[in-house]
């Protein structure tokens, strides 16, 4: 029997979240979740999609390898336990690849290593990352645990795009350089958008846009990424639920200096108390567009700037790509919230885009055209699906290997 499912792992800091999916149809046969590891109040949430019903789990988990064994017993209870000879690999998502992983890759100790190496400029997510890499190996060492990286879909860009305008000596010393994020989805979402075009991915141009509380945007060209807001680290771009994004580099100094912030205080203004939840005191779309219909002036400020930011980059991106033939809008505010993509989109009529407010109103959770059958340039809502992604990658490198 040739194994054919694959266990995805999305370690964070704090949580562990899982799908497993049987690659001969890409269907899910299980999902789940453990948050809070580490604290007395963690929950672990597990969905067997045969029967559809959730188990639920509460206490104290204290670390990541108590969490992966959890969630292998819960899997183990619908006959589909980590032991099982239909397990062909483990994927995990790890934010960032730098340079040196193009592609996903058969995670090694060179490998290992050269995450480890790349801490400085991700140490939220890579040490996470890691941990769950060990915590799985160590679990199923004779098991392919495969990396597929945030930021590997970004590396297709030119130098141009890449680089910043600073001494290329220090940049390359200490790796500065736009790596972008979101890759996964960003590489989904444009091939997706193709196929509902009715065309290949190297046939169209497409604007994604991945609005959550992480938000970026991507230019892609014929299947290849050639731009993307994100740079060296998540921080830089779209307005996003509570980081600034797009920023006046002097404003640090300006902080440091006359405000007399330290730059761990000035790390977490722009990181955790910025972007909506800086403007308005709410990161949620939801509730800042319920604020808005109520007249509350600091919601529709926040909701303007917002706004007028992911225009900014629509413009810049159309002008990079030179031809559009759909724009994208993916995640879960660009998948759920009308508002958004109305008035995203609101005014650029002269670029060939626009929206049919019916077919806007419409929630499915399937990817759709929102905009009139006579527009030049598509807009689509496409669900994004990073699991499926990473997974789709990992099989096939098993695949190529075996």
């Amino acid at each position: 029997m040739t194994p054919t499912r694959v266990l995805v792992l999305n370690s964070g800091s704090s949580s562990l979240k899982y799908q497993l999916l049987d690659m001969r149809d890409s269907s899910r046969l299980a999902v789940g979740l453990v948050e809070r590891i580490g604290e007395q109040t963690s929950r672990l949430r597990h969905t067997p999609l045969a029967t559809g019903e959730t188990r639920e789990q509460s206490g104290p988990i204290a670390d990541h390898e108590t969490a992966l064994k959890a969630v292998a017993e819960e899997l183990a209870r619908d006959g589909l336990g980590l032991d099982s000879p239909e397990l062909a690999a483990i994927g995990h998502r790890v934010v960032h690849g730098g340079m040196f992983f193009t592609e996903p890759t058969v995670i090694d100790d060179s490998v290992i290593t050269e995450i480890e190496r790349l801490i400085p400029v991700a140490p939220l997510h890579n040490p996470a990352n890691l941990t769950g890499i060990r915590t799985a190996t160590a679990l199923r060492p004779d098991l392919p645990q495969v990396a597929v990286f945030d930021t590997a879909f970004h590396t297709s860009m030119p130098e141009s795009a890449a680089r910043y305008a600073i001494d290329p000596k220090i940049a390359d010393r200490y790796r500065i350089r736009r790596y972008g994020f979101h890759g996964t989805s960003h590489a989904y979402v444009s091939r997706e958008t193709a196929r509902l075009l009715g065309k290949a991915p190297e046939e169209v141009n497409v604007i994604v846009l991945h609005l959550g509380n992480g938000a970026s945007a991507s230019a892609v060209e014929r299947g290849r990424c050639v731009d993307t807001s994100m740079g060296l680290t998540p921080l830089e771009g779209l307005v996003m639920g509570t980081r600034s994004g797009d920023l006046d580099p002097a404003v640090l100094f300006h902080l440091a200096r006359v405000g007399d912030m330290s730059m761990d205080e000035i790390d977490t203004l722009l990181n955790k108390r910025s972007g909506l939840f800086g403007l308005c005191g709410d990161n949620d779309m939801r509730e800042i567009r319920r604020r808005v219909d109520e007249g509350d002036e600091a919601a529709a400020l926040a909701f303007d700037i917002y706004i007028h930011r992911i225009k900014k980059y629509i413009g810049a991106y159309y002008a990079v790509l030179g031809q559009v033939d759909a724009v994208a809008f993916t995640a879960g505010v660009g998948e759920n919230a009308a508002a958004v993509r109305s008035a995203a989109v609101a005014g650029l009529e002269g670029l060939g885009l626009a929206v049919d407010e019916e077919l806007n109103a419409v929630r499915s959770e399937d990817a759709r055209l929102i905009s009139p059958a006579s527009a030049r340039v598509a807009v689509a809502v496409v669900p994004t699906d990073e699991e499926l992604e990473i997974a789709t990658q990992t099989y096939a490198l098993v695949g190529k290997k075996s």
